[in-house]
């Protein structure tokens, strides 16, 4: 069973109640291509991720990239479906959330952000 995660900035601020974790080969290449949206309070970590692309997707993301302690090293605001984003170095995983949660949360490079584990996922 998938673990849920939420992701809170180091001073506590809330930005995603329901994140899930894709770890896996497959789960990293599927990404959140063909869902319909991506609704406020929820994420996807990818991990270990570098880059990301946005090709069939439906909807754009807000894309946090974080290095191994959690540090962001950069924000994509609002990409759109069919855009790739370049290497982005340093990065260990990419948390993809709705678009515009980024700013609303303060998300900026050098701030540091964590997932605290909140229970399996439903089925």
């Amino acid at each position: 069973m998938a673990q849920l995660y939420r992701l809170e900035t180091e001073t506590g601020t809330i930005v995603a109640e329901h994140v899930e974790v894709a770890n896996t080969l497959w789960s990293r290449f599927m990404g959140l291509m063909f869902r319909s949206e991506l609704p406020a309070g929820h994420g996807l970590a990818i991990r270990p991720c570098n880059s990301i692309h946005m090709f069939f997707m439906r909807f754009a993301l807000d894309v946090v990239f974080v290095d191994g302690d959690g540090r962001v090293v950069r924000v994509l605001d609002s990409i759109r479906p069919w855009r790739p984003s370049s290497l982005v170095r340093g990065a260990k995983a990419a948390i993809e959330l709705p678009a515009g949660t980024a700013a609303r949360s303060g998300i900026a490079a050098g701030v540091l952000v964590r997932m605290v584990e909140t229970g399996p996922a439903a089925a």
